[in-house]
């Protein structure tokens, strides 16, 4: 059966779990982990994302962030391409590091927020690596500390998961370690890891009680929440598709938005095309990269082979678009 593509949704939670392949480590020391956090600060930050808990293990990684308007595919891409070449090149060796398909999790913030945040910062603990949640504080790989206010990374947002402990600093901080402690004889938690029926449900009796009780709810793999959340998921995503498929069967092409953003901007096609770097030129250019994503559903790749430019060009110009608030995308 084939797998179901990504739910790459802007602005949604997302549980990031990368594993080494065939459960092989994939952080040797620390400079590796320092490394990979550094990389991964910069395409978290590059792709306007924020994270609201991480943590680095030998062979494995958890992130739980909320993806920026580009989603998550094109972060994750390019740090995972970026260290398996960093490491194979450190260690002298060759083929894959990681499994084929990091997996990632669309989660209802509302309702699992919290426990995700304390779930993946609790791993060092569940693996013994420290023992108490005093020792968790010192523990330098994980995003828990930055909650405590004893480390600081730019790209993470602590205020949020903070803020669900009350608006008083200092009691918010210890509502939060409280909260931490109470989680600490939890285990594993397979509803955490994953989407689906029995997960949202939280195991297999609820789900047998729903169904004795005559209630039928949406579910889907790559969703982490009830009935209601997955299907306003489900139809977020199947509207933006059908405004793109709408757009393709009505013939609209890229080069119809080329045309028409250069007749309005009165740019020769042959200056865009050949990488022309003029203001005027690099502005239409990003607007139609912009155009091309939201309406036809363009990759980057994609749209650079149209408008002279390479993909990271092409990324650029949609982030600069969109920091000025897509102005000139109504003009």
């Amino acid at each position: 059966m084939p797998r179901q593509a990504r739910l790459d949704v802007p602005g949604a939670l997302h549980h990031i779990m990368v594993r080494g392949i065939n459960k092989s480590v994939i952080f040797k020391d620390d400079q590796d982990k320092a490394r990979f956090l550094e990389r991964s600060g910069d395409a978290i930050t590059e792709g306007q994302c924020r994270v609201h808990a991480w943590v680095l293990m030998n062979n494995h990684v958890h992130i739980l962030f909320r993806s920026g308007r580009d989603g998550i595919s094109a972060v994750m891409r390019k740090l995972l391409t970026w260290y398996a070449q960093y490491y194979n090149r450190r260690h002298k060796r060759t083929g894959h590091l990681f499994e084929n398909r990091y997996k990632s999790i669309l989660c209802d913030e509302d309702n699992y927020l919290l426990a995700l945040v304390r779930y993946i910062h609790l791993n060092p603990i569940r693996a013994g690596i420290v023992k108490t949640i005093e020792e968790l504080d010192r523990y330098p790989w994980s995003g828990h500390r930055s909650i405590i206010g004893k480390a600081k990374y730019p790209w993470m947002n602590t205020e949020t998961v903070l803020s669900r402990f009350g608006s008083a600093p200092r009691k918010a901080l210890h509502e939060y370690r409280k909260f931490m402690r109470e989680g600490m004889g939890q285990g594993r938690l397979e509803e955490l890891t994953g989407g689906g029926l029995i997960r949202s449900q939280g195991g297999w009796s609820q789900v047998l009680a729903m169904r004795r009780r005559g209630r039928e709810e949406e579910y889907d793999e790559r969703i982490l929440g009830s009935g209601d959340f997955v299907n306003s998921i489900l139809k977020e995503t199947v509207d933006r598709q059908l405004r793109q498929l709408k757009a393709k069967r009505a013939g609209k092409t890229v080069q119809n938005i080329i045309e028409e953003e250069c007749r309005k901007q009165g740019i020769s096609l042959q200056e865009l095309k050949e990488g022309g770097k003029r203001r005027k030129v690099s502005d239409t250019r990003a607007i139609i990269a912009l155009r091309s994503r939201d309406e036809l559903g363009l990759t980057a790749a994609e749209i650079a082979r149209n408008v002279g430019v390479n993909t990271s060009a092409v990324t650029r110009a949609i982030e600069r678009v969109e920091k000025r608030g897509g102005h000139e995308y109504h003009k």
